[in-house]
């Protein structure tokens, strides 16, 4: 009896490990993608902040297929923003639960 509780025991304890190794794996995954995300982020910023300068520039000039690009990467600055921000609080959530 006491040894199959202690091989119960021993069983579990083997699957709670194979569950942290699956979350360990998963909380790197997030890591690998959050680093990403914010490599992705601020490369859209410089873009848009160069894009910025030269409108400022040439003011009177302005092209409206440039306008239409510039207001496009805004709004992909804005994207992976947000994305960042939600991976950020799931890597957050995930290695605080684990």
């Amino acid at each position: 009896q006491n040894e199959k509780e202690l091989q119960d025991v021993v069983k579990q304890q083997e699957e709670k490990m194979m569950q942290l190794i699956d979350k360990s794996g998963e909380v790197t995954r997030l890591k690998t993608e959050v680093s990403e995300l914010h490599r992705l982020l601020q490369r859209a910023e410089t873009e848009a902040k160069v894009l910025w300068e030269e409108v400022r520039g040439k003011e009177h000039q302005v092209d409206t297929a440039k306008l239409q690009e510039r207001v496009m990467l805004r709004r992909e600055v804005d994207k992976l923003r947000l994305l960042f921000v939600e991976k950020d609080a799931e890597n957050k959530r995930l290695t605080n639960k684990y």
